[in-house]
């Protein structure tokens, strides 16, 4: 990662443990979700006051950091 992700918190207690925007109970999948159903950054800062554009801004840079790792299959135990 180029940057540090500090708007990215994960916290057991907060939204069962999934990535969320600075502890807020606004989880990075819904952003990503507002905004792959076509809504306009504009237009979720709108209805989310309480984000701001950095959020946003990390919340796709995390995604896009997680859809580059990779896994390899566990081998076989058939034989």
């Amino acid at each position: 990662m180029a940057q540090s992700l500090d708007r990215i918190t994960v916290d057991p207690n907060i939204c069962m443990g999934q990535p969320t925007i600075r502890g807020m109970r606004i989880t990075v999948s819904f952003i990503l979700k507002q905004l792959a159903s076509g809504q306009t950054n504009q237009e979720v800062l709108e209805a989310y006051p309480e984000l701001e554009m950095e959020d946003l801004k990390q919340a796709m840079e995390y995604a896009a950091w997680l859809a580059g790792e990779y896994s390899r299959p566990l081998p076989s135990t058939r034989g």
